[in-house]
This record gives C-alpha cells, structure tokens and sequence, in this order.
C-alpha cells in the first residue's frame, strides 16, 4: 500500500508540495490527512489523491496550493477528495464540485457547508479538488472532467468497503461546480475525448443531479461567462461552445435532477437552469426545477433569512424521494 500524509494546520490553507500525495490501490484510509482548509471541526475530513502518479498529460501549476481570502483555491498541484464521514452512516454519498468559474474552487462558501449539511443527515460527502484548465495542465478543458470521473471510479471502487449502496451515490455541484456535475452526469452514452481517460468505464452511474445555480450552456448569447471564457476561449466556434454545454449531451438514461436558481442572477443568467429543465423533461428525465425570486448568485448553501435559506429543504426532500436520506 503506498501513501503519505502531512500535518496541516485547521485554522491556515492547507498547502501541498506537488505529487505530494499518493492514491492508495486498497482503499482511502491510506491517504488520511490531519487538517482541513476550513475552521476546526471534530473530525478533519480524510484526503486522497485522484491519480497514483500524475494526472493524465500531466503539466499544471508551480509552487504550491493557494487560497483566496475567503477559502477558494486555486494553482491546485494536487487533484483530489476530501472526505466527509457521519457519525451515523445511512449508506449513501454525494461526489460535491463547488464553483468559481473554472478559475478557482470556493471550498468555504460552498463545498465545505454542504459537506456538513450532508454529513449530517447521514450521507457521506466527497469534496472534490479538481484541476483548473487554465493552470498549465495538457489537457486544459479536459481536466476537471477527467478529476471528476475518476473521483466517481474511485468512490465506486470502494463503496462496499465504505459501507456504500453503489446505486446510492449522487452529484451536487454549485456554478462552474454545477457544470461540471452535469457533463459528469452525461458521460454514459458516447465515445471520444469525454470517455478517452484511465477507468472512465468503472465510474458508476450517479442515481441523482444537483444542479445549484449552474452554468450549462456556453452558447451564445450566453457565453459571457469565466466558465466559457476558461473552457473554450473567448472566440469559440459555435461547434466547441455547443460541446462543452451541458444540454447537448442530456440523453434518455440522463439520471434525475435537481435545480435552482435565482431568477436575478446575473452571473449564470437563470436560462441555463430552465434550458437544463426543458432538455430534462423533453427526454423524460425526471426534474425537480425550483426558481427563486430573488438571491442573486453564489449563495451556497442559503442565507440566513433570506429566500434562498428555503433551497436545502427542497433539496433534502429531493434526496428523501430517491431513498438517500
């Protein structure tokens, strides 16, 4: 069994000398680390490296990890999960991809309050740390998409031993986070440079989508955003926008769906939730599409007193319709 760990402060960024960690072929307690990146909780959440060596083409960022004032990181050297366990197990997971636009991951405003709200109701939640197309790595747009399947063959791989139903594991993802969920969700039915990576066809079939104020479509006239800007350039062809937009490769075997969205967000327009839910409901996946008036973008897991503090519920009835909660 081959692994390293390091010690990391809980209340500091955790930073990581690249290749530092190693993917361990029996199981994720190999890769157990001791800190987190956010505020001290009882349990730091274990940690495991996606690729046993370097990541597929290999390249990305020098120097080590890096994070912004408010917990986002980014020149990511080390593709990874971060593991959530309840005390209470139900047998369930959620694979978590936060947002920001392909440039960054907000680890604090999204990934790491929805891993808590998950792990307490019982399901295990996976943190991914995905690589960031414009950081040097040879597969550019390819990237994410590859971090997120392989995170899905591993959390598969060793489900059983984790005390995991494999036909129990879903997807959340917030913004950029939320368009990468969804193209992860969608690999199931062709070939080409989607499935074209190490253990793509081990990846179980995710039961479920949660698609928070996503980007799905990078065509025009919506293709203002940093996700279009970092994934096909500011002068894409309409043939490599319609590509990488999530939609076009929505296809019956599409699992169900979770959506919301503000109808005042003014980073992702609210289209692509309802451009997500059209395309559901036209091949006959179920959707459970929930506008908000107001909320804007980026509210994480909602706030306090505020109108988007009403999505978790929903959410959490989600879960309980398909028996993950």
């Amino acid at each position: 069994m081959s692994g390293s760990s390091a010690r990391v402060s809980p209340t500091q960024p955790l930073v990581l000398p690249r290749r530092s960690l190693l993917a361990s072929t029996l199981g994720f307690s190999a890769a157990t680390l001791t800190g987190c990146h956010g505020p001290s909780h009882p349990k730091a959440p274990e940690q495991i490296a996606l690729w046993s060596d370097a990541p597929p083409g290999g390249g990305g960022p020098r120097g080590p990890e890096q994070a912004t004032a408010k917990g986002a990181l980014y020149n990511i050297t080390e593709p990874r999960l971060e593991i959530f366990r309840p005390e209470r197990p139900n047998g369930s997971a959620v694979l978590i991809a936060a947002g920001g636009g392909y440039q960054r991951i907000g680890m604090q405003r999204e990934a790491y309050p929805a891993a808590h709200w998950l792990t307490a109701r019982g399901v295990t939640a996976y943190v991914l740390v995905y690589r960031l197309p414009s950081e040097g790595w040879a597969e550019g747009p390819l990237a994410p998409l590859q971090d997120a399947r392989r995170a899905l063959s591993l959390i598969g791989r060793h489900a059983r031993a984790d005390g995991i139903d494999p036909a129990r594991i879903t997807l959340l993802g917030f913004s950029a986070g939320g368009h990468l969920m969804g193209m992860t969700a969608s690999q199931w039915h062709g070939s080409g440079p989607f499935v074209a990576f190490e253990h793509a066809s081990r990846a179980p079939r995710p039961a479920g989508a949660a698609l928070i104020y996503p980007v799905i479509t990078l065509e025009k006239p919506y293709d203002h955003t940093a996700t279009h800007r970092d994934l096909v350039g500011m002068d894409a062809e309409p043939a490599l926008a319609r590509l990488w937009s999530v939609q076009s490769h929505v296809m019956p075997g599409y699992p169900p769906v979770f959506l919301t969205q503000a109808d005042n967000d003014r980073i992702a327009n609210p289209y692509n939730a309802s451009l997500m839910a059209r395309t559901c409901t036209a091949i006959g996946t179920a959707v459970d599409y929930r506008r908000l008036p107001s909320g804007g973008h980026g509210f994480g897991m909602g706030e306090p007193d505020q109108v988007t503090s009403r999505w978790p519920q929903w959410y959490e009835a989600w879960l309980q319709q398909y028996g993950m909660i």
